[in-house]
C-alpha cells in the first residue's frame, strides 16, 4: 500500500450488513469524502463464462477516482470480486466484520436496501461469509468489529492514516 499524494485513500469492505453504508453516512457527515460503490456510476454487471452475472467495479471509474484524489481522506465503501486488482491504490483495506446472526438480523431490519429479504439471497449471504469473508480477512491490512458501536467504528476509521 502506498500514499501517492498524501492523503490517505481508504477501501471499507465487508459482508452485506456489516454496516459499510452507515460507516460512509457518518464518516460524510463528518466532512470526509465518501464513496458508495453500490451505483451505477462505479459498478456494472458483467456475464461470467458460466453465464452468471456479477456486480463489479468500473475499472474506468474506479482508477479514475483513486488516481485524482488530492485534498482529504477518501472513505470507498465496496465487496467486489474485482476490487483486489485496485487494492495497491489504497493506503488500508479496512474489513468491517460481524458474526453472520448480527449480519441477517441487520440486513432483516434495514429498509434502505431490500437485498437479503428473500431466502435465496440469505443463503447466498451465508456462503459468502462461509467463503468470501476468510479471503477479505487474509488481504485487510486492518479488522474492524463492526458489532461495536457505529461511533466508535467510524473513529477507527478516522484514526488511520
Amino acid at each position: 500500500m502506498y500514499n501517492l499524494g498524501g492523503m490517505p485513500k481508504v477501501l471499507v469492505t465487508g459482508m452485506s450488513g456489516a454496516g459499510k453504508s452507515a460507516a460512509l453516512a457518518m464518516l460524510g457527515a463528518r466532512g470526509h469524502r465518501v464513496v458508495d460503490t453500490d451505483t451505477d456510476e462505479w459498478s456494472r454487471w458483467v456475464t461470467l463464462r458460466d453465464g452468471s452475472a456479477d456486480w463489479i467495479w468500473r475499472a474506468d471509474a474506479i482508477g479514475s477516482l483513486l488516481a485524482r484524489h488530492e485534498h482529504g481522506r477518501l472513505f470507498v465503501a465496496g465487496c467486489k470480486t474485482n476490487q483486489g486488482t485496485f487494492y495497491p491504490l489504497f493506503d488500508h483495506i479496512v474489513l468491517l466484520t460481524a458474526p453472520a446472526e448480527v449480519l441477517l438480523a441487520r440486513i432483516a431490519a434495514r429498509d434502505s436496501n431490500p437485498y437479503g429479504k428473500l431466502p435465496a439471497e440469505r443463503d447466498l449471504i451465508m456462503t459468502h461469509i462461509a467463503e468470501v469473508e476468510p479471503l477479505l480477512r487474509a488481504t485487510a491490512t486492518v479488522v474492524i468489529d463492526a458489532t461495536a458501536p457505529l461511533s466508535f467504528v467510524v473513529q477507527q476509521l478516522e484514526d488511520l492514516s
